[in-house]
């Protein structure tokens, strides 16, 4: 972890571990029924306000919670129109096995590029700690990985361009 990403971890690390604190909730609407709160929404007085930590307007994450669920949204830095496409790209693809990873949702909330949702049966099942530390390493590995993937883009183009001008040679 980066020296000056540090505090912004820490600060996401102490709300959401303070967040989860959730409990099994029935549905005030249909009996027997338990449904992520912070999802339907209907009922304002079981949802907390949101908390949105952000360390500069294009990397920011938002704690959304509830009785019985939070939904926790992040926004990955986006520096450049590459890292905006390689951003784009790797979240369609991790969203489309959402199922492997128990808590991450299909659809990121509008504005954010991935969102989680963790309920009372996840915190019921895993151990709450470790549910903040896998959050807490996933983003540190999403900014490695963009890094990754744009250092490889841009030294394929290099090596591309070198072969394409080689042609013009005398």
């Amino acid at each position: 972890m980066s020296t000056s990403q540090q505090p912004y971890l820490q600060c996401v690390r102490s709300t959401l571990t303070a967040a989860l604190c959730l409990q099994n909730f029935g549905c005030q609407e249909v009996e027997r029924h338990n449904k992520p709160e912070v999802e339907v929404g209907k009922s304002k007085e079981v949802i907390l306000n949101p908390v949105v930590i952000s360390r500069n307007e294009n990397e920011k994450v938002m704690i959304e919670p509830s009785v019985n669920s939070l939904r926790f949204s992040i926004k990955i830095k986006q520096a450049d129109e590459l890292e905006e496409v390689l951003v784009a790209k790797f979240m369609r693809f991790l969203m489309q096995r959402a199922e492997h990873f128990m808590v991450l949702r299909r659809k990121a909330v509008p504005g954010y590029d991935l969102s989680f949702l963790i309920t009372n049966v996840h915190t019921e099942t895993m151990f709450k700690n470790k549910v903040v530390d896998f959050v807490i390493q996933f983003m540190e590995d999403i900014d490695k990985e963009v890094s990754a993937m744009k250092l490889g883009v841009n030294s394929r183009g290099r090596v591309v361009a070198a072969k394409f001008l080689e042609q013009f040679t005398y």
